[in-house]
């Protein structure tokens, strides 16, 4: 059996070390449930005065990720530190690790620190919130969202679920923007990144075409390109992401 579990620097030698101190124990913590799939479970809990999110996995993913290859938990704090590296704001991960045998995954767990006074875009669309209104809080949230999407592009990375319940925002007038949940995303060489380039656009534009005007959409992909107007194969790729889900539910 192989087993390994990291607490990150910041927390080191802290309550909340000794709260997360092992896998075991991590696994085994009780709090206030948050959601669950068929392989993992979500649950937050305060320590030392700050909240956290314990996400606990039973499987590695499904089909033959589900025990070999690369795990969904471990694709999901890969992904997280990926973020970090690049400059991207995402949830401050704690710690994290998995346990195998034989090569086969047998359970794993990542905790991350609460982002106070947030919530995520699609829970303000569902709610139709009065500040999605406010034109000057949505165009600095699409600039920073334009701009973090470029900087994963840039560096060959797809997110592959890049949607609005998985970008997080401040709910104050200069609002901060956070990239989270990314247990599919990865980089990816070659011709083929270009369709997981354009799901990512599409995935953001599901909602957005339901929510922003036509310009808002426009001015999100100028520069999300780094463009001042549109050329002839930009237009192209904008009819290949409207096109993306066409037919889908």
């Amino acid at each position: 059996m192989t087993s390994f579990w990291n607490i990150t620097k910041p927390y080191l030698n802290s309550p909340v070390a000794e709260a997360f101190q092992s896998l075991e124990k991590t696994a085994e913590t009780t709090g206030q449930y948050v959601t669950s799939s068929p392989i993992s479970r979500v649950i937050r809990k305060e320590v030392d005065n700050q909240r956290f999110f314990i996400k606990t996995y039973t499987a590695g993913g499904k089909s033959l990720r589900r025990w070999i290859g690369r795990s969904r938990a471990r694709a999901e704090w890969e992904n997280i530190l990926f973020f970090q590296n690049v400059g991207i704001p995402t949830a401050p991960l704690v710690a994290y690790g998995q346990k195998t045998r034989g090569g086969l995954f047998q359970q794993a767990a990542l905790v991350t620190a609460e982002l106070k006074n947030t919530r995520d875009l699609n829970a303000l669309h569902l709610d139709n919130h009065p500040i999605l209104k406010n034109r000057q809080w949505i165009a600095s949230v699409s600039h920073q969202i334009a701009r973090h999407t470029r900087c994963l592009h840039q560096n060959r990375f797809g997110h592959l679920d890049l949607k609005w319940r998985n970008i997080l925002v401040t709910m104050s007038n200069a609002p901060q923007v956070y990239f989270i949940d990314c247990p599919a995303g990865q980089i990816r060489r070659g011709p083929g990144a270009g369709r997981w380039f354009v799901k990512d656009i599409a995935c953001l534009d599901k909602v957005a075409k339901k929510r922003l005007s036509r310009t808002q959409r426009l001015r999100f992909y100028l520069e999300y390109e780094g463009l001042q107007r549109l050329g002839d194969k930009n237009k192209q790729k904008i009819r290949r992401i409207l096109r993306f889900f066409r037919g889908r539910a």
